[in-house]
């Protein structure tokens, strides 16, 4: 349910009133759709469940070791589908950076200044797709980082002849 925007909370009973504050205002209006699909998954979808969790785990390693390597530091997110690793090695903004990937690799991701000014050297990398088009991306987004290495000038030294 990807998305859907549903949700339940478990919460400590002493903040348990605060936290109802917040709450009440974010699930308001859920679709009856989405609220029926809930209590199917809640009553028959552990299953389900435990299979996809292995399969982001999968989809979130591959990402973050590809990103490592690429030299684009990237922490392993633990509640998410989303990483967010930090491009400033490249010299390129996060705007600069996700419109040329855009432009030049046909990969969408998401500048980090999108969730704050803190989020400038950031972007947000969703592994919420397939195994195999998260590969696909992965390869594009590293053929880009290696596009954008330039080779150190090697000075020339001319010979000067005296006359």
């Amino acid at each position: 349910m990807t998305g859907w925007r549903l949700g339940y909370l478990l919460c400590n009973a002493e903040i348990n009133s605060q936290l109802t504050k917040v709450h009440q205002f974010i699930i308001m209006s859920a679709p009856t759709a989405a609220q029926y699909a809930a209590i199917e998954a809640l009553g028959s979808g552990l299953e389900d469940t435990e299979e996809m969790k292995k399969e982001y785990e999968r989809r979130r390693n591959l990402l973050c070791a590809r990103l490592n390597r690429m030299g684009l530091r990237t922490n392993v997110p633990r509640g998410t589908f989303y990483a967010f690793p930090d491009i400033t090695s490249t010299g390129l903004t996060s705007d600069q950076f996700c419109v040329r990937l855009l432009e030049e690799q046909k990969v969408a991701v998401v500048p980090g200044t999108a969730f704050g000014e803190h989020g400038e050297g950031f972007v947000r990398i969703s592994y919420a797709t397939s195994y195999e088009n998260l590969k696909e991306a992965c390869d594009r987004i590293e053929a880009f980082v290696a596009s954008l290495k330039q080779p150190e000038e090697v000075l020339i030294e001319e010979e000067i002849v005296i006359e």
